[in-house]
């Protein structure tokens, strides 16, 4: 039995993990088996309070782990397989391991979007790609697209000009969603260029067992061209991961956890924190902030309960 358990070791899980440890509630942390979350997949992080020359992605989330071992914080690796919210004390099952909670923090954030075409799958890891900084290297002096026009398409644009000799920004409309700041930094990049009003098709070739280029349609003209590419990057935005609670939690129409009154889900003494409760800002220090309001909203909510 454990006071409180966080599913997921992003920002926000890891931030909750270290309050929780500090209230000494010796959190359990199931870490999933993409162990850090999206920060471990971004190069530098410069927007992180408390870096003034910038940090990486994994040496922050290394960091975080350790400061929340430290205080006592315990850690399985693996996925979640199953959760049981219906009965008190809940139950979340780690392949054939089953561990109990008085409380439960959600943090388990979001994945990246695909175009759901049958090319992209077949070429997954052989030229197609939802993280530049992954797998950026393997195009060096080659041709690439991004698809996307938000903060992560720019970013990973602006990535890739470390290798590619030519990054183009495929973008379904005539103007970027991204922030001002990154979209003059894309302009001024003379390694970026734009298709504006254009969506991608198809991608090809799985014959070829590599990435030779895209079919793109205009979708103000309907014409339909093919621009030959290395590589592409998707960077349409990202799906919440909540799939293990769906009919358990109440979720918005797009699978993101509602909350009120701060974290605070449908189910008492269920918590929700960072990119699985957030389609707005998405950003590491916001999820590290949630973490922490999860942290004392459980530390409240087993003080209620008398213990």
């Amino acid at each position: 039995m454990r006071d409180v358990i966080i599913i997921g070791s992003g920002p926000a899980g890891l931030t909750a993990a270290i309050y929780a440890a500090r209230a000494d509630l010796s959190p359990l942390v199931i870490e999933g088996s993409s162990a850090g979350g999206q920060l471990m997949t971004t190069t530098e992080v410069e927007n992180f309070p408390g870096f003034k020359d910038g940090i990486l992605g994994p040496d922050l989330m290394l960091n975080m782990r350790e400061q929340a071992a430290r205080f006592g914080a315990e850690f399985v690796q693996g996925d979640a397989t199953a959760v049981n919210l219906a009965e008190h004390p809940f139950t979340v099952e780690v392949f054939k391991e089953t561990h109990r909670a008085k409380a439960l923090i959600v943090a388990t954030g979001a994945s990246a979007k695909w175009l759901g075409i049958e090319s992209e799958q077949a070429l997954i890891g052989h030229g197609v790609s939802a993280c530049a900084t992954c797998d950026g290297f393997f195009f060096r002096g080659k041709q690439v697209a991004v698809v996307g026009g938000g903060d992560s398409a720019i970013e990973e644009a602006t990535f890739l000009t470390k290798f590619a000799t030519q990054v183009t920004i495929i973008h379904r409309r005539n103007e970027l969603r991204a922030s001002r700041i990154m979209q003059d930094r894309a302009r001024a990049n003379p390694k970026i260029q734009f298709i504006w009003d254009t969506v991608v098709e198809d991608i090809l070739d799985p014959k070829e067992g590599h990435v030779t280029g895209l079919v793109l349609r205009n979708v103000k003209t309907g014409e339909r061209s093919t621009f030959p590419v290395d590589g592409v990057f998707m960077a349409i935005g990202h799906q919440p991961n909540t799939a293990l609670f769906r009919g358990q939690l109440e979720m918005d129409a797009t699978g993101y956890i509602i909350t009120s009154n701060g974290t605070k889900t449908s189910v008492p003494g269920v918590f929700a924190a960072g990119d699985v409760a957030d389609r707005v800002y998405r950003q590491a220090i916001t999820a590290a902030g949630s973490g922490c309001m999860a942290a004392i909203d459980a530390e409240r909510y087993l003080q209620s309960l008398g213990e």
